[in-house]
């Protein structure tokens, strides 16, 4: 059911976004085939982020309910236990496959040149989109040990993200443009990198594309600064009951 689940949210995603480049030749300069590279480009990195990371965003239940605890008393990392613990959920990658098909449909079909530099990076994009993803749900996660519920926050953030990053990052305004480049670095996920292997001009913030090469660096930054915060809030932790 999750596997068809997947099927269907992305399906009436790329749908959505055939039927909008129907009524527009271009949007900002982009059509369906550019973006459906772009698209491709986050379901990647959304996608092993959720095969790798997922249970990241359990955190603020765990501490809600009492159970985090148990975890400190333990000789393991607490995120590591976090991660690693049994879930329902199937361990089956499909949405991980399901994206590595698309990604292959949508580099033919929107003509991007594949040479060694692609093939070398694509991997690359991956990781750091699914760190840049892991980063801002760690956030959210660590801001739990002050705040009891943020599940309003990280569905924000999820709404922001997976409606925001199936779209040109130039056709929102400049402070959308600047809070999703720098702020919340979604753009990184698939805007910058496609921008570059398209070949295209970034109508966003007039930046060289090669900045979506960076990627993987933003990646590492993000996470890095996610798990800094986690650590300090995993200090101050005194338990629900406190």
């Amino acid at each position: 059911m999750w596997a068809v689940f997947t099927l269907v949210y992305h399906g009436i995603a790329l749908v959505a976004l055939w039927a909008t480049l129907t009524q527009f030749p271009s949007m900002n300069g982009w059509d369906f085939r550019q973006m459906a590279f772009l698209y491709a480009l986050w379901m990647l990195g959304h996608a092993l982020h959720n095969t790798l990371f997922f249970k990241v965003g359990d955190v603020p239940v765990l501490i809600r309910e009492g159970n985090f605890d148990r975890f400190l008393v333990r000789p393991i990392d607490a995120l590591v236990q976090t991660m690693i613990a049994p879930s329902q959920f199937n361990l089956v990658p499909d949405e991980l496959i399901l994206s590595l098909v698309w990604l292959a449909i949508a580099i033919p079909y929107s003509q991007v040149h594949v040479d060694a530099l692609l093939i070398a990076y694509i991997p690359l994009i991956a990781i750091g989109g699914a760190l840049i993803d892991f980063g801002i749900n760690l956030t959210i996660a660590a801001a739990s040990f002050w705040f009891v519920r943020v599940d309003s926050l990280r569905w924000m953030i999820m709404s922001l993200e997976q409606d925001f990053t199936r779209y040109p990052l130039s056709i929102y305004n400049k402070a959308v443009r600047l809070f999703l480049a720098f702020v919340v670095p979604f753009a990184f996920m698939n805007y910058f990198p496609a921008t570059y292997f398209l070949g295209k001009s970034d109508g966003a913030l007039h930046l060289n594309p090669a900045i979506g090469l960076l990627t993987p660096v933003v990646g590492v930054a993000v996470a890095a600064l996610a798990y800094g915060f986690w650590r300090i809030g995993l200090n101050k932790y005194t338990g629900t009951g406190s």
